[in-house]
This record gives structure tokens, sequence and C-alpha cells, in this order.
């Protein structure tokens, strides 16, 4: 195999965050790029970029990235509030200029070889109207506009051109460590438990009715993107992933009560967002008894309160309806980790303690 260098374009997100320190680990070279540092990895090679400054991804593609053989671009740019700017024309445009003001330049770049890019079930109309049960990513592309494909239409078009592979991966409610991200469940729901610790009242479930849902963890997602590199199966392929199992939130609700030490009580409805920014006096206090790194709120949860609102159902009285995707096309070609969503939830908690972002129960 070719010696190969990573790029990791959106580092402080989510996924580029568990993607730099899954390589990082394992000894890949790698690179990441987004417009703020990822949180707690200090040693890892970083650069700072603006992926709408063309002259600087620019500079970047000439000064950082000449040696670069993979991009995994997973950057998103998402308007304040988050629901509503999924459907409008200039979000979409905006991701599809992020996008290409990051490749245009790379153009020039005669090591790159490989490009992977991040969609999710929204490839499947879920948040339009009831998907097909279960999302294929061999099933027809749903018509809907969607910056997705704005994207995969000029991704899978300059690849043909330059002779680059590339790979697109449709998550599922990705779970991670990460600042400021629009839709980041973990530290919504972490913010709320250490804000229910605090005041000995009860983990009580906030939403709605609950669907059936699925999860994947950020490192498994991290794990299998590592083992795509250079692999010929996902060569110009487009891959679900999942942790391997299904639920409920209201069915899970008592296993997360239980890493916070406290009871679950009777759901009430309470739409986060509407009530839990206002909070950061209270959390700050909490920052300050427990020694924590002094993040407010906003810094760790960004947006995710409204996702949050959106995942529980809170607007709703019926369970929304079912958005389940195959993964048999990643086992198929050969990716057969799994994890239970449960385990995630504890392992990823007991982290963020570790960190000093939550405190101890």
């Amino acid at each position: 195999m070719d010696k190969r260098k990573v790029a990791v374009i959106g580092a402080s997100g989510v996924v580029g965050r568990a993607l730099l320190e899954n390589l990082n680990s394992a000894g890949e070279p790698v690179i990441g790029l987004s417009r703020r540092p990822p949180a707690d990895l200090p040693e890892v090679d970083f650069l700072p970029l603006d992926l709408l400054d063309r002259d600087a991804c620019l500079q970047a593609s000439l000064s950082n990235l000449q040696d670069v053989t993979h991009v995994v671009y997973t950057a998103l740019y998402e308007k304040p509030g988050l629901i509503a700017g999924w459907r409008e024309q200039d979000q979409m445009q905006t991701n599809l200029s992020m996008l290409k003001n990051l490749l245009e330049p790379m153009r020039q770049n005669s090591n790159l070889r490989h490009v992977t890019l991040l969609q999710g079930t929204k490839a499947y109309g879920a948040h339009v109207e009831p998907m097909k049960i279960p999302g294929l990513e061999r099933a027809p592309r749903h018509q809907h506009d969607n910056f997705y494909w704005l994207q995969q239409d000029y991704l899978e078009e300059t690849c043909q051109k330059m002779g680059w592979q590339f790979t697109i991966w449709r998550p599922q409610v990705i779970f991670g460590y990460a600042l400021h991200a629009p839709m980041n469940l973990l530290n919504a729901i972490g913010v709320y438990g250490a804000l229910k610790k605090s005041r000995n009242e009860p983990f009580t479930y906030p939403g709605g009715p609950s669907g059936v849902a699925e999860a994947i963890d950020a490192d498994l997602l991290a794990r299998a993107i590592n083992f795509s590199f250079d692999n010929s199966a996902f060569a110009n392929e487009t891959f679900n992933i999942t942790n391997g199992d299904i639920f409920r939130w209201q069915d899970i609700w008592p296993a997360l009560a239980a890493k916070f030490d406290l009871g679950v009580g009777e759901p009430v409805r309470q739409r986060l967002s509407e009530t839990l920014y206002d909070c950061e006096q209270e959390w700050q206090q909490i920052v300050i008894d427990h020694d924590l790194i002094p993040y407010t709120i906003r810094e760790l949860v960004g947006d995710s309160f409204f996702y949050a609102d959106a995942l529980f159902n809170s607007y709703g009285d019926q369970a929304p309806p079912p958005a389940l995707v195959s993964t048999i096309k990643l086992r198929e070609a050969g990716f057969q980790e799994c994890i239970d969503t449960e385990a995630m939830f504890a392992n990823w908690f007991d982290k963020l303690r570790a960190l000093r972002v939550l405190p101890p129960i």
C-alpha cells in the first residue's frame, strides 16, 4: 500500500474529532482543519481554516496539503435554530461552496487519491416524509432539495475528471464529543443530566411519544472510515452505518438515568431549547463545585438542544415514523464491528467525566 496522509476537514466536530483521535492513536499521518481546534487534542497537527474563504483554502492547499492522499470531509454549515435551515436554498448552496472551495485548489495535488463525504438519513427523505424501511443505498435518489445531492453530484464529477475515488457514508444519529456542535445529542443529554443531578431531581424524559431509532458511535464510525481507506470494496460506493441495534428513547431512559445516579420519574414534556440555555449561572456553579473545564452551556451544546427537541419528539403527540437503514452492504464489504447503544452511552459519559466536561456522579 502506498503511504498515505489524511486531512480531516471539520476537525472540531463530533466525527472529525473522533477520526483525528483514531488516526493519531494508530500512528497514521493526519492533519485536522477547521475554524476552531478540536477539543482536548492538543497533540494533533492542526490548521485553522474557514471553508468560506476561497483564498485561505487555496493557500492551505498550496502550503499544507500537498502531501495529503485522503480527504475526509466532515464539515457542515447549519443556521441558528437548526431544523428550519435544512430545506433552505441558501444553506444548501453554502454547504456546496464550502466543499468546492476546498477541493478546487486540490486539483493541483498529484498525491490526492480519495475523498470521503458524510451524508445521513435525510438522504432517504426522513425529514420530509415517512421513509421506506429499510433505507437502502441502492434505492433511487429521494427527490427533494438537499445539499447532499449538490455535494455528491459535484464530488462524483470531480473524481471522475481527476481519477480520484470517493466513499459516501450515511450514518444514523451520531454520538460523540465536540464543542459548539449543532447536532451533538450526547452533550445535550449530559448537561441536562448534570443539571438534574445538581437539583436532586429525577431524570425525567422531556419528550413526546418515542419512535424506534438507531444510533452510531462516533468512535465506531471513525474506525469504519479508517477501515475503508484503500479498500477496493469502498471505492465509489455509499454505505449506511449504525451501532447494529435499535431502541426507543423512553425504553433506554432508565439506563441513561442510572449514569447520573438518578431515578426516572414520570415523563415531563419540556423543550430543552426554551429552558436550558438560560441556566448558565447554575451551570457555572456546577463547574466551580466540581472543578470542570470552564465551558459555557453554549460552548458545550451549540444548537443541540434544538436537535434534542426534534429527536425526543417534544412537539409531537404521536410517535414519529421510523427512519431505519440497512447495514448489510457494509457487512458484506467486510466491516463487522458493532456496539450496544446503552454501552455506547455509558462509555461516552465516563469519557466526558474523565475529560472534566461533566461532573462525577
